[in-house]
């Protein structure tokens, strides 16, 4: 499963299309959703779902979802998405992760996390007959793609509708956010979401301490 590229089998997908399928795409950030909005808006029709409870505290949240939105303001695209607003939903992340609050970045409770926001994605998905669904996530060099694309793929089954596999960091796609997010003037968070376990107990004035970025 590591060795497999998933950027080649986007090709694949983008290659076999007939039309402009309609793709639910999970948004983690704007910043990450700049570079592959540029890249998959040209082949799907894209609709938007910032669906992260992981993020906290909720004015974190609120910022968040405002650059995003900052962000579809800004961007010239021919076939521009539209935005499915959702609600902060903290204590759901909570509930799902409890216990596991002092595990490092990168293991247990961030695959709690990423199965908990892509089957909402999923979920949603398969309610509104969209054609594909997928995430921004993969194109962060911090983030597991592999393992991403693993639970894409058996929610996909789940609820019978298509995984849209991606590694969009491939081809200089991470570079490429960077660059979109300076040239937009966007506000780059300085940790993932949670922030555990750096910032327990830690918090000042509501401002988490940095970690890894999306």
């Amino acid at each position: 499963m590591a060795n497999r590229n998933y950027q080649k089998d986007l090709d694949e997908v983008i290659a076999g299309l007939d039309g402009r399928p309609r793709l639910l795409l999970q948004s983690c950030c704007g910043p990450c959703s700049s570079y592959v909005l540029e890249y998959i808006t040209q082949y799907f029709d894209v609709t938007l779902l910032f669906y992260n409870p992981n993020i906290r505290p909720e004015a974190e949240y609120d910022r968040r979802f405002a650059t995003l939105k900052q962000l579809l303001s800004a961007m010239p695209m021919e076939h521009p998405p539209t935005l499915r607003e959702q609600d902060w939903q903290g204590p759901v992340f909570e509930q799902a992760v409890r216990g596991m609050e002092s595990l490092p970045e990168g293991g247990a409770r961030c695959t709690v996390c990423f199965q908990l926001r892509l089957e909402e994605t999923a979920k949603q998905a398969a309610e509104a007959s969209f054609d594909y669904f997928g995430t921004t996530l993969t194109v962060s060099p911090h983030k597991n793609a592999p393992l991403i694309n693993q639970i894409g793929e058996g929610l996909g089954q789940k609820y019978g509708v298509k995984w849209l596999p991606s590694d969009f960091k491939k081809r200089n796609g991470y570079l490429r956010s960077i660059q979109l997010s300076k040239e937009y003037g966007l506000y780059r968070q300085e940790y993932c979401g949670c922030g555990y376990p750096e910032k327990q107990g830690q918090m000042a004035n509501g401002q988490p301490l940095p970690v890894d970025t999306e």
